[in-house]
């Protein structure tokens, strides 16, 4: 079995000189050429196993400490996949939509601290939403078109991510904690397939403060993972999932490949690859494309 340790950059940072390809090298067994999938941002190097892929992992990152490059270690066979699924907020975009929902009823910093609490891990998700979404009570529902507008930025290589995996043929779900008024349009906006995630009761065109159970949560994404999976008769191999957050975790574990993006510290501690610098083409170099294949707008 071979492996390939992937050296990953942000675009706008190209990183990967001659320098740290060497320093990446000298850490590894037997290390082949350097595959250049990009230039300055990044590079396949084939090596033999000398131990599981997370330590030769922790090793590189040594190796390479002070260079701001992301890496992974995997098996070279079967690195491309044929179902991804993602979550939205601060992944797919940059932004919590929620807090920016509680920011119109002065709430945000209040509903900020609830979700990155959440996020964290040590508050339950559901009630935590469940007290949020109590907050909103009476906003307009028309008041999602203005924070889409005005407020949601989209995550850098987010849609290239999406549109170069569906022009190989793999499939793709927007899988959310955060609700359908926002996901609708994001998931257009990128390039989904489909998309899930809670709904916000709404009563003559303002919402209640309710949302509609059962809640989707961190088990309901693992869940549509399998399903999808399922549908498609694709092994847990061929599968590919990112987030950032605890409720993300069952999903990122279900993986083939689960991806921490910008993660809470639990999150990227237990994610099999992980994400600080590079930008969201980082997927799509850990699959081996190359930069000629990734798809524009």
């Amino acid at each position: 079995m071979s492996l390939v340790a992937t050296l990953i950059s942000h675009p706008d940072r190209p990183a990967i000189d001659a320098q740290a390809l060497a320093r990446a090298a000298e850490a590894l067994s037997a290390p082949q050429a350097p595959v250049l999938l990009a230039a300055g941002i990044a590079a396949d190097i084939a090596c033999e196993p000398d131990g599981a892929p997370q330590a030769i992992e922790a090793r590189l990152r040594e190796a390479l400490a002070g260079i701001p490059v992301d890496v992974v270690v995997q098996e070279g066979e079967g690195r491309r996949k044929h179902l991804f699924l993602a979550d939205m907020d601060s992944t797919m975009i940059g932004q919590e939509c929620i807090d920016e929902l509680a920011d119109f009823v002065g709430a945000k910093a209040l509903v900020a601290e609830i979700t990155e609490r959440a996020m964290r891990g040590e508050i339950a998700f559901e009630p935590a939403l469940r007290e949020r979404v109590m907050l909103l009570k009476g906003l307009p529902e028309s008041i999602a078109d203005e924070v889409v507008r005005e407020r949601l930025t989209l995550t850098s290589g987010g849609p290239e991510l999406v549109r170069t995996m569906r022009a190989h043929g793999a499939y793709s779900a927007l899988v959310s904690g955060g609700f359908t008024l926002f996901t609708a349009r994001i998931a257009e906006m990128v390039g989904f397939d489909e998309h899930h995630s809670n709904v916000l009761m709404v009563e003559d065109g303002r919402l209640t403060g309710e949302v509609a159970e059962p809640i989707l949560g961190k088990e309901a994404k693992r869940a549509n993972l399998e399903r999808l999976r399922q549908a498609r008769g694709l092994a847990a191999s061929d599968t590919m999932a990112v987030g950032d957050g605890a409720n993300d975790l069952a999903m990122l574990g279900e993986a083939g490949l689960g991806v921490a993006y910008r993660a809470k510290p639990a999150v990227a501690a237990a994610a099999r690859m992980r994400v600080e610098h590079g930008d969201l083409t980082a997927l799509l170099y850990a699959q081996g494309y190359s930069i000629k294949e990734i798809a524009r707008g």
